[in-house]
């Protein structure tokens, strides 16, 4: 994991502001949806994808690195090697 050295507070509302270099880096705009995970201590956010990176199917998904990935795509990407 990389560290930006950003910190933000927490507002009284439980917000935070994302900066905009780490949201332009991301792809992330506004009003996008971002998927909140946590890992042990950690929070970790991703923007939100609701279908397969490759062919939009929103059917049978499981994640390829870290990105959403229908069934059909991934035995596609298999007969690669």
């Amino acid at each position: 994991m990389k560290s930006t050295g950003m910190v933000r507070k927490v507002d009284e509302l439980g917000r935070i502001v994302l900066p905009i270099s780490i949201r332009q880096n991301m792809g992330i705009g506004a009003r996008d949806s971002v998927e909140i995970f946590t890992d042990e201590n950690r929070i970790i956010l991703q923007k939100y994808q609701s279908s397969c990176i490759f062919c939009n199917n929103a059917d049978d998904l499981t994640y390829f690195n870290d990105q959403r990935i229908c069934r059909e795509c991934l035995e596609k990407l298999k007969k690669l090697n």
